[in-house]
């Protein structure tokens, strides 16, 4: 192998310090800004111990975190696993924040630090700041502040209510924290700097209205037949803004039975889950976009002299490990590597603007032979979301390079059936049903509050509306009754219904401790 000349080299060896890193950085920054013209909020990058990594992991990756057992619970097992060497640990954390925080492991070689920070620091970065998405549902300005709020708060609220009750209420939201985010509406805009005379304006008038509501209701007679006429049904929902898909929310704002500063644990719980609700729907062109940036970089880097070949090669074998696809009967297979994916598609934007086929021109007339791509797969990381990227953007070419089938399976046949092969039709079924599976509705169950009892027993009343009539997993429903019930303060009832039919699959009510279940 032939060295490049050292004189133009960022870094000789493995080791690392500051002054390397801000000229790396900086090497970094010039082709990332001025050659593929990212937009990024302000880096602040710290170097931490795999113990700190570790205690990020376990605390979601956030700086400011108050303090719950799972927390503990975690680090403990992650800490075991990595000890033990069953685990690693990913080589850096980012947080979608402004200034954006990078971690960046001290055991890193300075050739990882390299990838880290083109990845991290300006990937990410820019998706963060760019997707619409996370423009939309998220305020990375005011995160962080709110997190030292939150933490505070909870703080206040151990010392002055006991750990016990703060942890009870904690672990019920953190049970429902994936019903604790608006999938279709808006939520309303995070103001962290007045974060406290908001709340305390809002128990206020929570008090003051929802406290008097209940107070004025007939008291709960289970004997007693009281029944509502449709109107009075009606009115109801009205007032209770139902059906509404946030429980959280709905217990937040309408339980007979919680405090105000148990309300505003639920507060706290459902914000940072809305948070991260579009990293779930943004996996694979998040990574795929940070992967694609840092893969550009360190090749250019290389091209200019910057970085060695043995800098490059690390940073390669590192990068074929992420992006490395298992095939199907591998035993470490689970599905679609989001990086592998992600990055492949990203190359291949890249491909069909500079060396488009006749395949190309056909599927992608828009896009093929453009040149820019660039402002490509800017436009392409800014206006989609994981399952319209791949309905988009998705190629024959990529769909025979993966060997891509679609497998039909039908629950009144006996064997699956092939439905999807590599012709024309074949492709666009593919393509579609794999754009499907990213779908949010298919990711997390669709389960709604749909009324509340008020005259009667005040039964809270719950409906997942099932897709291909697949049913909730039991234990796991069973479980989270007791938590609803909790957070209710009375009993609670759900039933699984098919989305099309509007057939009844299942159902069960939690009275005090008896649970009562049944399958149609």
């Amino acid at each position: 192998m032939t060295t490049k000349a050292n004189s133009t080299l960022l870094y000789d060896g493995s080791d690392w310090n500051f002054p390397i890193l801000e000229k790396t950085y900086k090497a970094i920054e010039e082709i990332a800004i001025g050659d593929l013209g990212l937009d990024v909020y302000r880096n602040q990058i710290e170097i931490i111990s795999s113990e700190q990594m570790l205690d990020a992991y376990s605390s979601v990756g956030m700086p400011l975190m108050y303090q719950h057992w799972s927390f503990g619970k975690r680090f403990a097992r992650d800490e075991m696993m990595y000890r033990k060497g069953y685990q690693g640990l990913a080589y850096e954390i980012v947080i979608n924040s402004n200034p954006c925080i990078s971690y960046n492991m001290e055991e890193n070689t300075m050739a990882m630090q390299t990838l880290v920070m083109a990845h991290a620091a300006f990937g990410h970065n820019h998706f963060f700041k760019n997707n619409y998405l996370f423009r939309q549902w998220t305020d990375a300005d005011g995160i962080l502040e709110y997190l030292q709020f939150a933490k505070s708060y909870i703080a206040k609220c151990e010392e002055k209510h006991g750990a016990r009750s703060v942890e009870e209420i904690l672990d019920a939201a953190h049970a429902l924290m994936d019903h604790g985010v608006f999938r279709y509406r808006r939520p309303p805009p995070l103001s962290t700097r007045e974060e406290e005379s908001k709340r305390r304006e809002r128990q206020e008038y929570e008090a003051r209205t929802f406290n008097d509501l209940w107070r004025t209701l007939p008291a709960s007679d289970k004997n007693a037949a009281v029944s509502d006429s449709e109107e009075e049904r009606l009115q109801r929902r009205k007032l209770l803004k139902l059906p509404q898909e946030n429980i959280l929310y709905f217990l937040e704002k309408f339980s007979p039975v919680l405090e105000p500063w148990q309300r505003e644990l639920l507060h706290i719980v459902r914000t940072i889950a809305q948070y991260f609700y579009p990293q779930k729907q943004t996996k694979v062109m998040n990574e795929g976009c940070a992967t694609f940036v840092h893969y550009y970089i360190v090749n250019t880097l290389y091209d200019q002299g910057r970085i060695s070949e043995g800098a490059l090669l690390e940073i390669l074998h590192s990068h074929s490990s992420v992006v490395m696809q298992p095939t199907y009967d591998d035993p470490r297979y689970s599905g679609m590597n989001p990086y592998a994916l992600g990055f492949e598609m990203m190359c291949d934007i890249k491909r069909i603007c500079t060396e488009p086929t006749d395949e190309d021109r056909q599927w992608f007339p828009d896009l093929a032979g453009s040149g820019d791509w660039r402002s490509a797969l800017r436009y392409a990381w800014a206006n989609y979301r994981d399952e319209s990227f791949i309905l988009q953007y998705l190629s024959p070419h990529l769909m025979r390079k993966f060997r891509m089938f679609l497998i039909a399976d039908d629950e009144n046949e006996s064997q699956y059936q092939v439905k999807g092969i590599h012709d024309e039709a074949g492709f666009r079924k593919v393509r579609a049903a794999l754009a499907q599976s990213y779908e949010i509705g298919r990711l997390d169950p669709d389960i709604q509050v749909v009324d509340a009892d008020l005259k009667g027993d005040r039964c809270l009343s719950l409906r997942h509306l099932a897709l291909d009539r697949i049913p909730l997993d039991t234990k796991e429903r069973d479980q989270t009754l007791k938590h609803l019930r909790r957070l209710w303060g009375y009993d609670v009832h759900i039933e699984s219904v098919d989305r099309d039919s509007g057939a009844l699959i299942s159902e069960a009510r939690l009275t005090g401790e008896r649970l009562e279940a049944s399958i149609r």
